[in-house]
């Protein structure tokens, strides 16, 4: 039969012995960190498991795809007259569109952006927005580069930005 341990009491004290305060401290803080929600962060690839549960969950409801972003300024950096909203829904016509016959989107901007002589231009600019499945991705980004050519040689730009990004999609 096992012994359970005893702590001393203090001489001259009278009644049941009792556990010194360290030890109910102690089980105290243990039953109250069980019961409290722990936060962390990762710098890697790894998301927190709650993270990765919602996540999954939300994957259930979509579909893997891509969205790019193209920016498109609209001053021209020769000093010809700017890309007027005409030319550009013309190019979105004539070369986006046959590209990404499922859709796109257009939005309105004002960009800000450092020219190769180092001054700060200001212009009017679109953003337009592709979402298509990255089981496709190899295919759509030759697409992309022919519209992202096709408009700096149009209209003489230094460049047409891309941004993209990986996510779920549902329609």
């Amino acid at each position: 039969m096992s012994r359970i341990p005893r702590f001393p009491v203090a001489k001259g004290r009278t009644g049941p012995k009792r556990r010194p305060a360290l030890t109910t401290t102690a089980v105290t803080l243990a039953v109250l960190a069980v019961g409290t929600p722990v936060a962390s962060a990762t710098l890697g690839d790894e998301a927190p498991a709650a993270s990765r549960s919602k996540a999954s969950a939300l994957a259930a409801r979509g579909s893997a795809y891509i969205e790019t972003r193209l920016l498109f300024g609209t001053e021209r950096p020769d000093g010809g007259p700017a890309v007027t909203d005409r030319q550009f829904l013309a190019f979105i016509d004539d070369e986006v569109t046959p590209r990404f016959p499922d859709g796109l989107t257009i939005q309105d901007g004002r960009g800000q952006w450092r020219d190769s002589n180092g001054v700060i231009e200001r212009e009017r600019s679109y953003e337009l927005t592709l979402l298509y499945p990255a089981s496709e991705a190899r295919v759509r980004d030759a697409r992309i580069e022919r519209i992202r050519d096709a408009y700096e040689k149009a209209y003489a730009q230094d460049s047409v930005a891309r941004l993209e990004e990986r996510t779920t999609a549902d329609f």
